[in-house]
């Protein structure tokens, strides 16, 4: 049986500030910038963290992967729990959780429990990003929404180019530690602002029933299909183990489809992508994150490693980037509340393929104000797709489901950012196992046999160089030359296929549906 259901009537704005919409979204200003700030640190910090533990590149993977699994896992139903028991709650409970795995994520003094704990903060900061966007969704009138989720991108992006420069000056200042005790004030304030500033506490969806074996299906899912991202490169795509792990995530997503299809209070009713408007919207959002998370995480080993640059430097390298996406988050909500979400959204990924095409072209002394340029587009861009591509997948989807359709949002990101850091990492480290012999022999050096090269490659993919003990300067210079050139072969892959990814996805946006002007919701069918 198929019933359509269309967004239920929304309620007029508030005019008050505390307790209102403007005052909500103050309130979660600080929440979603502690979650975003905590990523761009961790990018900084992440040489430091791998010199510090003595930590892999596989390793160093998983600090970034374990956060993001921890999220893509609980991001849906995390929306689900919004919707139900309402987003104010969960949010506060999202706030006390970030804030307590962060402190003790500073205290760890191992890989594997940093990882874990990781994880953890992941499904803490889950917690907070839909929540937050459902009271946006929930508070603010239809002919708004762009606006509102202007400004919440503004937000993010002013996060984003404060945590490379706090997070420079904290590690060198203070060690790789101290980037994550900085979420212990935010929280505080964060709880504080949420307790204050936001109205009371609503459901919009309380007479649903929760979906337990759709959320065993799908973060079973979700987990598998991380695992096998993150370890296919280590132990081989062709691996028994990724191979099985693969086929579990492919038998676990088909399951929650299927279930999805038959339950009577579905967690994520598949009826919401027959509008095309949201359906291509959560592609978008995967592609874009494949784009940017793969990217950021190696541009930070080259600006450190090959260039030499340090913590505080590759911060302020970065802010063009950072920045461009704080100030024109407003601007884009205006464009799209105004002329709709598609053409905003094909131009912005336009501007993004062409940022990652140059980026494709970094050398060995590539000066700052190419990268500048590069990483100012690349923020134009990402403005005006992640504004987009949200603007999109939330104004279509009813009140009912703003948490789940939030979640999905997210997921997607997290998903995106996930495969991005894995199939560029892989990428990467079979150019360099590929190429690094020759520049050996191109340095006037011995080629190293197979196993040498293998032993090498963690420590060139992060920009760095195996120099024997015993080498003189001259031969200590070769190699860190050889081994930069090799990395930067790398590079030059991974950067080309992320803009042909962009490029891929611009073609993609055309199709979508223009979002009404007024913002007003589209019916969503339920099955």
């Amino acid at each position: 049986m198929t019933d359509t259901v269309t967004a239920a009537p929304e309620a007029p704005p508030k005019t008050r500030f505390r307790g209102g919409p403007w005052g909500t979204l103050v309130a979660i200003a600080f929440g979603v910038m502690m979650v975003a700030l905590d990523g761009t640190i961790v990018a900084v910090a992440n040489p430091a963290i791998g010199a510090d533990l003595n930590a892999s590149l596989a390793e160093l993977q998983w600090v970034t992967h374990g956060y993001l699994l921890g999220l893509a896992v609980f991001l849906i139903t995390a929306g689900k729990l919004g919707d139900r028991f309402g987003h104010r709650n969960v949010y506060m409970v999202g706030i006390v959780g970030f804030t307590i795995t962060s402190v003790a994520i500073a205290l760890s003094g191992t890989v594997a429990v940093l990882v874990g704990l990781r994880i953890l903060q992941g499904v803490c900061g889950a917690t907070i990003t839909p929540a937050a966007m459902g009271l946006l969704r929930s508070n603010f009138p239809p002919h708004m929404l762009g606006r509102a989720f202007g400004v919440f991108g503004s937000l993010l992006g002013a996060a984003m180019a404060a945590g490379p420069i706090v997070g420079g000056i904290l590690v060198s200042a203070f060690g790789w530690h101290s980037a994550f005790l900085i979420n212990l004030p935010v929280g505080i304030v964060a709880l504080a602002a949420a307790v204050w500033l936001i109205g009371a506490n609503r459901p919009t969806d309380p007479g649903s029933r929760f979906d337990l074996p759709g959320v065993l299906l799908l973060s079973a899912a979700i987990f598998a299909l991380v695992w096998a991202l993150v370890e296919g490169p280590v132990v081989g795509w062709a691996h028994a183990e990724t191979l099985g792990v693969l086929g579990a995530a492919l038998v676990m997503g088909a399951a929650f489809v299927l279930w999805e299809l038959r339950a009577a209070h579905p967690l994520l009713p598949m009826g919401i992508f027959r509008l095309p408007t949201i359906s291509i919207g959560t592609v978008l959002m995967l592609l874009t994150a494949l784009g940017l998370m793969g990217s950021l995480f190696f541009v930070t080993f080259y600006l450190q490693g090959v260039r030499g640059l340090s913590p505080m430097q590759t911060g302020v390298q970065l802010l063009p980037l950072t920045l461009m996406i704080g100030l024109f988050g407003t601007p884009a909500g205006r464009i799209m509340d105004r002329f709709g979400t598609r053409v905003p959204t094909v131009a912005g990924l336009v501007f993004a393929a062409m940022a990652l095409f140059m980026l494709s072209r970094l050398t060995f002394d590539t000066g700052a104000v190419f990268t500048s340029v590069a990483f100012l587009l690349l923020g134009l861009g990402l403005s005006l797709v992640m504004t987009g591509a949200t603007a999109a997948i939330l104004t279509s989807a009813p009140v009912s489901l703003a948490g789940v359709a939030a979640g999905m949002q997210q997921a997607a990101m997290q998903l995106g950012g996930s495969i991005g850091t894995a199939v560029l990492g892989a990428m990467l480290s079979l150019t360099i196992v590929g190429s690094l012999p020759g520049h050996y022999a191109d340095q006037g050096l011995e080629e190293p046999g197979a196993a040498a090269v293998a032993d090498m490659q963690s420590t060139v993919s992060q920009g760095g160089a195996v120099v024997p003990e015993s080498a003189t300067a001259e031969v200590a210079e070769a190699v860190t030359r050889a081994s930069h050139l090799a990395f930067i072969d790398g590079i030059h892959l991974a950067f080309g296929i992320a803009a042909a990814v962009m490029a891929a996805a611009a073609v993609l946006a055309c199709f979508m549906k223009p979002a009404a002007r007024n913002g007003s919701a589209e019916p969503v069918v339920h099955i």
